[in-house]
């Protein structure tokens, strides 16, 4: 639950780069987080759920005891294949010590993670896993071929390398993300973007315009699985949303299939695993499957229950207004509320009960109270058919905006 999250800050970060164009800004952050809004709302669904059933564990737990399942091939690699040996001339890592300190080695806990030796003469073979390369009883063997690649033999600290790809990758992420803006905004303007709007966001003829979500859901799987990555995918549909090419109802339905898609790819992993280590590790791939099924059977059958394209709506509105909006939803949904929920969770389940519960009842108030508001304000009382009656730096962003103005104009 935690990686579907996580790995939608990329499509965020990618939104950013169309700040300069305020409405482009609007459709390209709603694009991008209308997959944050759908992964938040299934968990704080599926989460609990879990926590009191075990109902995607027993699922896939009998799935996995039903079947005779053995070991395959690896999972291929399409995308891997051009990006793998660029990257090896950046940075290899020592999977051996990955290992040890998965397995609760103190001894690899003082290695480097930077792969220095790239051919070893042993084997180890360790607590019933293999691991090539490494030298038996978690002990390196003797190193035969240097590695090539820029870190090798680099006077420098894991965290210090670490912290240098960070920075170059986020720069040339950036660069290519504002490189690919520009082309789009050339190429896909005038008749070319009208014909292509028109082919992706029509629906089929009646009586069956509502399957045309699910082709769009089947396509985002197909798409994702080809390159094995639902951050590809993602992240380049949402310079597309930006630039008006893809409405943000058919990107949701995209969305959504490349969810599925990226849970195949990790099911074909799962099969490569050792014999002994094959159970646990399909067990989690359809664990990963059923929370974006579950979630998609929530969310987007009935229209009424397709929250995540309002939310995302309202996101994109709030960040055209205020674009330093969008540097503080980064910081909140994938910083601080996630650092806050494990610091909750390791102080103990009554202690995060005792906090979680009212925030997220509080939480549930304040969005009925805002449908009412907006929908029906004559069933609510007088004084909550507005949030004047509270302080303005409850109910409106304008306090803030004008103290980070004034923060930026010094600057």
């Amino acid at each position: 639950m935690g990686s579907n999250i996580g790995t939608s800050v990329t499509n965020t970060i990618v939104a950013m780069m169309q700040a300069a164009e305020r409405t482009e800004f609007q459709r390209a952050f709603a694009g991008a987080t209308i997959h944050d809004c759908f992964n938040w709302l299934s968990v704080v669904v599926l989460l609990p759920l879990e926590v009191v059933s075990g109902l995607m564990t027993r699922l896939s737990h009998l799935l996995v005891t039903r079947f005779r399942l053995q070991p395959g091939e690896e999972a291929p690699e399409l995308l891997k294949v051009i990006t793998e040996p660029v990257t090896k001339l950046i940075i290899q890592l020592d999977k051996c010590v990955i290992t040890g300190i998965a397995m609760g080695n103190e001894d690899m806990r003082n290695r480097s993670l930077v792969r220095e030796w790239c051919q070893t003469d042993l084997v180890m073979s360790t607590d019933n896993v293999s691991t090539e390369n490494c030298g038996p009883s978690h002990n390196l063997s003797q190193p035969s071929v240097k590695c090539r690649h820029l870190f090798v033999s680099a006077p420098l600290s894991d965290l210090t390398v670490g912290l240098i790809l960070l920075a170059a990758s986020l720069a040339v992420l950036c660069t290519c993300l504002l490189l690919l803006v520009k082309l789009l905004n050339s190429l896909l303007k005038g008749q070319v973007a009208k014909v292509i709007h028109k082919v992706i966001n029509t629906d089929l003829p009646y009586p069956f315009g509502w399957l045309a979500g699910y082709m769009a859901m089947f396509v985002g799987a197909g798409v994702t699985f080809v390159v094995q990555s639902s951050s590809v995918f993602t992240s380049a549909m949402t310079p597309l949303v930006g630039i008006g090419v893809i409405s943000l109802e058919r990107a949701y339905p995209l969305t959504l299939g490349s969810n599925i898609g990226t849970t195949a790819t990790a099911l074909l992993a799962a099969l490569a695993s050792p014999g002994n280590k094959l159970a646990a590790a399909i067990q989690i791939a359809l664990c990963h499957l059923f929370f974006n099924v579950f979630g998609i059977l929530l969310w987007y059958p009935l229209p009424f229950m397709r929250l995540p394209i309002r939310m995302a709506h309202v996101l994109g509105e709030r960040t055209a207004k205020y674009r330093w909006f969008a540097v503080l939803y980064l910081l909140l949904c994938f910083l601080l509320l996630p650092s806050l929920v494990l610091g909750l969770s390791l102080a103990g389940w009554r202690v995060m009960a005792g906090v979680g519960a009212p925030f997220l009842g509080v939480t549930v108030f304040i969005a009925m109270v805002n449908v009412l508001q907006s929908r029906s304000p004559r069933h609510l009382p007088a004084k909550l058919q507005s949030w004047d009656f509270l302080p303005q730096w409850m109910h409106s962003l304008k306090p803030l905006d004008r103290m980070i103005t004034k923060a930026t104009v010094c600057c």
